[in-house]
């Protein structure tokens, strides 16, 4: 499929923003890979300086999201593209060029301690904001339902092509409730929703810049730190994790941002199940994204949110028979039918 040309009237409206009308404009836009939204990036030279032309259609964008999560991040010394100019009517970002680095070609077993204290400092900072004075939107029972929902829908019987019984849809309402009632017991805080290695970029000044913020809410404050240390597109041992995560914990209590009340193993518990909650999320995400949305590059990433799935199902089997029922369900029907598939081939 040849990809869509940019809109005619991105490159002079950035130049007309920055520049005298009258002076040339730049060659040429070129496209800049971009995420799993209708949003398309663009790089050009404008007044000297490499900068980014964001085309982010109104109708379907959070455009003016985008814009206060922005300046929230900024205030609280997160590295945020710097923002030029924004045309919300006509749905055009003027940004700052943050390069090409991702944090996920910087990780190693060498490397991510250091990359992950240096993330971790970030949702230390983010964990500061006020929530209460910057009306996100509440991370709540109904959208953590929804999020759940995709996985029988899109994964299930969409991608695996399995009718769900009445008793296999118990299964999962009981998993569910067990998720997002862990969920809704945690301190609030700014959540990015897609704190993770693709969306940080390390900058020549050793910051960490954050991108793709804009569906940021107001949810559990385990849900960042998940998403960072049990990354859909790399994968770390489990004790590795557990340790980067008790570090953060001990963190939180030393700023001041988690009471005492909450001790390791409780921050633990809530870790581990906000985890295995996202990657069921994440499992229906990307079959939707692949069905729906045309976009088959998330499909090679499915086997490694299976196994975390597993994974954290099984380590709680013992102590939530919903959980229990769930691995069993999972491994005798499922399993066979990722197996068939491309993508679920070893």
């Amino acid at each position: 499929m040849t990809a869509r040309p940019p809109p005619t009237e991105l490159l002079p409206w950035a130049q007309g923003v920055l520049a005298p009308r009258d002076l040339p404009l730049a060659a040429t836009l070129t496209a800049v890979a971009g995420d799993a939204s209708p949003r398309r990036y663009f790089r050009a030279e404008l007044a000297g300086l490499s900068r980014i032309l964001v085309e982010a259609p109104p109708g379907t964008e959070k455009n003016a999201e985008f814009l206060a999560v922005r300046a929230l991040l900024e205030r609280a010394r997160v590295r945020v593209p710097r923002l030029y100019a924004a045309d919300l009517q006509r749905g055009y970002l003027l940004l700052e060029d943050l390069g090409d680095r991702l944090l996920l070609a910087e990780l190693s077993a060498a490397t991510a301690a250091a990359e992950y204290a240096r993330a971790m400092e970030v949702l230390a900072r983010i964990a500061a904001i006020d929530v209460g004075a910057a009306q996100l939107p509440a991370y709540d029972r109904a959208l953590l339902e929804e999020e759940l929902g995709r996985f029988p829908a899109w994964f299930v019987e969409e991608l695996l092509g399995h009718a769900l019984d009445d008793a296999e849809r118990a299964l999962l309402r009981a998993v569910d409730a067990l998720l997002v009632n862990s969920a809704l017991e945690q301190p609030r805080v700014l959540v990015h929703r897609d704190f993770h290695s693709r969306n940080l970029m390390p900058q020549g000044d050793g910051a960490l810049g954050v991108i793709d913020f804009q569906d940021a809410v107001c949810g559990p404050i385990t849900y960042d730190l998940v998403s960072l240390l049990r990354d859909c597109y790399i994968r770390w041992p489990a004790d590795r994790v557990r340790d980067w995560a008790l570090a953060h914990h001990r963190h939180l209590q030393e700023a001041g941002h988690l009471g005492s009340e909450v001790d390791a193993g409780r921050f633990l518990r809530w870790f581990d199940l906000m985890g295995l909650q996202r990657h069921i999320k994440v499992l229906g995400t990307f079959a939707r994204l692949y069905l729906r949305d045309g976009k088959p590059g998330y499909l090679a990433d499915m086997p490694r949110v299976i196994d975390y799935v597993l994974e954290v199902a099984t380590q709680y089997e013992a102590q939530e028979t919903a959980l229990a029922a769930f691995v069993v369900w999972f491994r005798e029907r499922l399993t066979p039918l990722v197996a068939r598939q491309d993508w679920g081939r070893s």
